[in-house]
């Protein structure tokens, strides 16, 4: 899918508004890049990508009808050579080493400062990874780890859907509220949740419950709105 012309093509697939309009400005500041357009989730991402034929696709994990996760990995197979930067408000020590395992080639927190994007969008285009140096560092001591005791981090044992709901418990949704949010059913969210607790040694729902509140509180806030370049000191605003 690589567009040989001097400027690369950049589609944006993200639910908010204000977040794509952030990205917007961002490619817009650079002359190399041209936006091509945009999805909110991930049944458009599909047919604004056959359509658009972009070189990179920016994108978030967290879409309205499904894991942007997911949507990586079939994307890769179809369409090899297009680059994918994941943009998220997803803890990066969690789901940065997911999403390369998926098939993108970056991840960026939405956090960061815009100037971070530019970056990771010439570096990944160029055909290298795009990681923070804290992830960097962090793979390396989980490798280490591994090697070592041939174990993993507990919340690391949970697949990308146990996770999402699990992070959905740890912010107090009830079992019906997460499988309206996941488009699931009620019977596959409880089922999720028992894979969860047998994963992490729990012995009932309210320890579940307690264990996945103290973790989302531990990991911090999560934000959605992504901040100025001309003006970093701005806070994102909370979810």
């Amino acid at each position: 899918m690589a567009n040989e012309s001097e400027h690369k093509r950049i589609l944006i697939v993200d639910d908010q508004d204000l977040i794509q309009q952030g990205l917007i400005r961002v490619i817009n500041r650079e002359r190399d890049f041209d936006f091509c357009g945009s999805a909110h989730d991930i049944a458009s991402a599909r047919k604004a990508i056959a359509l658009q034929n972009p070189d990179l696709v920016i994108m978030d994990i967290l879409l309205p009808d499904g894991c942007g996760l997911a949507l990586i990995e079939d994307l890769v197979p179809q369409y090899p050579s297009l680059a994918i930067l994941v943009v998220s408000q997803c803890d990066e020590a969690l789901y940065a080493e997911r999403a390369l395992k998926a098939g993108a080639r970056g991840f960026v927190m939405k956090s960061r400062a815009a100037s971070e994007i530019p970056k990771a969008m010439r570096a990944i285009l160029n055909g290298e990874y795009y990681v923070s140096p804290q992830v960097a560092a962090l793979a390396l001591h989980r490798m280490a780890i591994r090697k070592g005791n041939g174990r993993q981090d507990t919340v690391g044992k949970l697949t990308n859907r146990e996770l999402q709901v699990f992070q959905l418990l740890g912010t107090g949704m009830k079992t019906k509220g997460i499988a309206a949010k996941l488009r699931l059913s009620v019977k596959t969210v409880q089922t999720h949740r028992e894979s969860i607790k047998h994963k992490l040694q729990l012995s009932s729902a309210p320890e579940l419950t307690h264990y996945a509140t103290n973790w989302v509180t531990s990991q911090g806030s999560v934000h959605r709105s992504f901040p100025d370049e001309e003006n970093p000191s701005q806070s994102p605003a909370s979810e």
